[in-house]
């Protein structure tokens, strides 16, 4: 079968959850309803700080058998145990998901993390990691190409945040031949319009009340780069009065 392969995931109306207790005192998850459905391969959700994209992600992630803190299926590269927060990996004990068919591979990135399990990795002794001998995005490009040549469900948290724009023109060749193999799913969350700009993915806006599709255009990331790059000082002063 062709990805999508997880085609939904939803929190039921009978789930039985503390609605004060983080994650689901968010919004999102406190109002009840939520759902969301994957019908392409490439899937990317951007939306402000704070509206629950990332505790979302982890909560996916955990719910398809990664470790909330990141890495492939099976690895604990991060000891959470003496944790003073609480991760959005508890979501997972009230989402469920609808596969067609499941699959077990694939990777969860998340960007804060990626030292932790580059050096779990190199202590392992993968043949093909040594990811921190090089510069912060020249390891994040590495580790995409090295680790996302493989069929599964591929999850990445702001995975541009050590990317130079150039090098994230590099991620969406990555992209595009992970979606032309054919056997890979992707699921992003993003601040970058040029990630967001994928061709053909579906682009969904987050806010802390629902998702919804939404136009490149129409993001607010975009109106914002785009009002910066017409008139860079005037939007600079614009923003940085009071």
């Amino acid at each position: 079968m062709p990805p999508p392969y997880l085609r939904r995931v939803w929190i039921p109306d009978d789930a039985t959850h503390d609605r004060d207790a983080y994650p689901f005192c968010l919004p999102l998850f406190r109002e009840g309803g939520f759902e969301l459905a994957f019908d392409r391969p490439v899937t990317i959700v951007a939306g402000e700080n704070g509206v629950g994209k990332s505790t979302l992600l982890e909560g996916i992630a955990v719910l398809a058998g990664f470790d909330e803190s990141g890495g492939g299926p099976g690895y604990r590269a991060v000891d959470n145990a003496r944790a003073a927060e609480t991760g959005g990996g508890s979501l997972a004990r009230s989402l469920k998901a609808s596969w067609l068919p499941k699959v077990g591979g694939g990777w969860f990135f998340r960007a804060e993390s990626f030292f932790s399990v580059a050096r779990y990795l190199d202590e392992v002794g993968s043949p093909s990691a040594d990811f921190l001998s090089h510069s912060h995005g020249e390891g994040f490009i590495r580790f995409f190409k090295e680790r996302c040549a493989r069929p599964g469900l591929f999850i990445f948290d702001e995975p541009e945040s050590a990317l130079s724009p150039t090098r994230q023109f590099d991620f969406l060749k990555l992209l595009k031949r992970m979606e032309a193999g054919g056997r890979t799913q992707v699921v992003i969350v993003t601040h970058s319009p040029i990630i967001m700009a994928h061709p053909g993915a579906g682009l969904l806006r987050m806010t802390r009340h629902g998702l919804e599709p939404v136009a490149l255009q129409d993001t607010e990331h975009f109106r914002i780069m785009r009002q910066f790059v017409n008139d860079p000082g005037g939007m600079v002063e614009a923003m940085t009065e009071g």
